[in-house]
């Protein structure tokens, strides 16, 4: 018995892309990114942060992709986690109140990270795969 699952199928029938946000509802989402972004730069600007740390760890939180060596589950766990807006969030409030300023630089690179991210469509990832997205589909097969 043929126990392979085709993604085609599950997306006709109401898999992952069912899930996803679409037409006003994504482009609110992705207008929160764009908000998000802009808003954690400018306070980084504020604070007066390096504008080459800024660049240098910008795409750090990509780093994440190499968790999908390990699988779809796992790199969707890890992804999420450091794509989500939560630890970046808890890490900023803990440098305003007791860190010193590297601590909220690095956490609002990582905001504007997550922020431009939302913004370009690169959602939450489902375990389906990479190009499973809270925002759609992503990549070559959303062509």
């Amino acid at each position: 018995m043929d126990m392979t699952i085709n993604t085609d199928a599950v997306i006709e029938a109401g898999g992952p892309s069912r899930d996803a946000a679409s037409g006003g509802v994504r482009t609110l989402l992705r207008l929160e990114g764009l908000v998000l972004a802009a808003g954690a730069t400018a306070f980084y600007a504020h604070q007066g942060g390096s504008w080459w740390l800024f660049a240098a760890l910008f795409l750090a939180p990509d780093i994440s992709f190499a968790a999908y060596l390990a699988g779809p589950r796992v790199g969707a766990a890890v992804y999420n986690a450091v794509h989500s807006t939560l630890a970046p969030a808890v890490l900023l409030a803990i440098g305003l109140w007791a860190g010193p300023p590297l601590v909220t630089g690095l956490a609002t690179i990582w905001l504007a990270h997550v922020g431009v991210d939302r913004l370009a469509g690169y959602g939450l990832k489902y375990a389906d795969g990479f190009g499973f997205t809270h925002l759609g589909r992503i990549g070559r097969a959303a062509a």
